[in-house]
């Protein structure tokens, strides 16, 4: 059985999700599943545009046997050698041994890494603005190192426009057969995820996907193919002009984000306590999340999207308690910088969180920490008020 859909002239989308997957690269919650983009140009030439995850595998190879209908596979250009898109390849060997993988040096290091055939017969090494014609269309090809991976390239059809952009513009979540971004609502249903991604798996090299969007520019882009989620083929701006902003850091929300780590209960008061002071200064869009029961990727997004702020957290075994503390290292990991932040501690014997997640802050890029930290000691009291006061002030006014 197959599943194809013809997206633009000789170009057919034939990949698959998986609804089952828990965690993305072991590590990412995905309640939703997970989409694995597959094309297939069909020219003079026959070409594979990336591989598929092996949870998938079987339907991406019954799609691209039904589409080649007989006809040999000639390419496989190999914009991006992650095992999620790759998996496949030893099989492709197998069943074409006539092959050629189209890819960076790098890329053809990493395949050796992986696989045990001799990938040297099948070998096509590529470098920037390089080009293989496969009839009507020509593939032009662009270096995007660490977009995440050392070996990435992307490549553009000269003849379509499509621009194939490996992990670049990708989302977390399943597609549920409307493939392209316009056949969704993906402002409100999707755009959370696209973030989360994107903050997770490319956020730490923004200077390398501000690079990647420079290059971008320059060409004619008439549809955007990435390796997950939905194609683009109208309405650039509203993915490109986030991945601006993400890129640099910018935020995309003028206000708080509280994140807190509470045992019993009293951090967290403390935390709602500012988030109505704040409401009450007239201050929109506050958020306030518990950072041991929402998962930590959806945090660090979050971070990325909010201007400021808070970290509120309880001294636990004489250090930040574990669920911020794994916070507070994730954002760190990512090199989130350019925000505005706020700090609230609480300790009932030896308080040591504030003056931990300070230090932890004061070593992220062009972090401004503001005064006073609020300092609580087991329940809220009415001194506290005053400094929880203070804060919200502070916060309204950076």
């Amino acid at each position: 059985m197959h599943n194809v859909r013809e997206i633009c002239e000789d170009s057919w989308w034939l990949g698959a999700s998986d609804r089952r997957l828990e965690l993305f690269e072991n590590t990412y919650p995905t309640p939703a599943g997970m989409s694995y983009d597959n094309y297939l140009i069909l020219d003079e030439k026959t070409c594979l545009m990336d591989g598929t995850d092996e949870a998938v595998m079987l339907q991406v190879m019954e799609n691209l046997e039904y589409l080649l209908a007989g006809r040999k596979l000639d390419y496989m250009v190999v914009d991006h050698m992650e095992p999620d898109h790759c998996r496949m390849i030893p099989q492709l060997v197998e069943r074409y041994p006539e092959i050629k993988f189209v890819a960076t040096a790098k890329a053809f290091e990493l395949m050796s890494q992986f696989f045990d055939f001799d990938v040297a017969p099948h070998a096509i090494t590529v470098k920037e603005n390089d080009t293989l014609e496969l009839g009507h269309h020509t593939l032009q090809f662009f270096l995007a190192p660490m977009v995440h991976w050392p070996e990435v390239m992307v490549s553009y059809d000269q003849l379509t426009g499509v621009l194939y952009s490996a992990d670049a513009f990708g989302e977390f979540g399943a597609l549920g057969g409307n493939i392209f971004a316009d056949e969704v609502d993906w402002e409100h249903d999707w755009l959370d995820e696209a973030r989360r991604y994107y903050v997770n798996i490319v956020g730490k090299y923004g200077l390398q996907t501000n690079m990647l969007l420079k290059k971008a520019a320059k060409l004619d882009i008439r549809m955007i193919c990435p390796l997950h989620g939905h194609i683009w083929r109208k309405d650039f701006n509203l993915i490109l002009d986030k991945y601006v902003k993400w890129a640099s850091y910018e935020p995309e929300v003028d206000s708080v984000a509280i994140f807190y780590g509470s045992i019993y209960g009293d951090t967290a008061a403390a935390a709602d306590i500012l988030a109505g002071k704040l409401a009450e200064r007239g201050m929109r869009d506050v958020r306030v999340y518990d950072s041991s029961k929402t998962m930590t990727s959806e945090l660090v997004s979050v971070a990325f999207q909010y201007s400021k702020l808070v970290f509120a957290c309880a001294t636990y075994n004489m250090g930040i308690f574990d669920s911020m503390r794994t916070l507070l290292d994730d954002i760190a990991a990512h090199v989130l910088k350019n925000r505005v932040v706020g700090i609230m501690e609480n300790g009932s014997w030896a308080p040591q969180a504030g003056k931990l997640i300070q230090a932890q802050v004061e070593a992220m890029p062009n972090m401004t920490i503001l005064e006073p930290m609020v300092h609580l000691r087991s329940g809220v009291k009415e001194a506290n008020l005053v400094e929880i006061e203070a804060l919200a002030d502070a916060l309204v006014s950076a």
